[in-house]
């Protein structure tokens, strides 16, 4: 069993986070380093966010039928004690669900769903203004 970290995120920290596959929870890396396992019921809130997958990784991904770690979320970490109602703000303005799967996509994808027709469907993403990770899931407000 792997170790869970729960070192400290910094207001304003830069910050990469990604899926860890051993433990079922996002490892967040400061620096090059894992500094926090962030478990499904926790939330982290970001800002100016970038959604990078390297290709070479994802390739070998395709042709091993392998996963391994080649697509972060790449942005700074906003403290929840630096503005009131951090939750619901961003319960509110995330409302896009981002998604990626290696074997079916070249990048991160948001499922967009029309409110008049229900007609389903994606668009790539590559940059986001707000994201929050909670519940294991991944929301941006595009």
């Amino acid at each position: 069993m792997s170790k869970l970290r729960n070192g400290k995120l910094n207001h304003g920290d830069r910050i990469e986070v990604y899926r860890n596959l051993h433990n079922d929870t996002f490892s967040i890396r400061r620096n090059g380093k894992v500094v926090k396992h962030l478990a499904n019921w926790q939330s982290i809130f970001l800002k100016d966010v970038k959604f990078a997958v390297q290709p070479a990784g994802r390739e070998k991904v395709r042709r091993e039928g392998k996963k391994n770690v080649h697509a972060f979320i790449r942005g700074t970490y906003l403290a929840p004690s630096t503005f009131p109602h951090t939750t619901s703000e961003f319960k509110a303005k995330c409302t896009e669900w981002v998604t990626y799967n290696p074997y079916q996509n070249d990048h991160f994808t948001a499922t967009v769903t029309d409110p008049e027709t229900t007609f389903t469907s994606y668009q790539d993403v590559h940059e986001a203004k707000l994201v929050t990770l909670t519940y294991g899931y991944v929301y941006a407000a595009l």
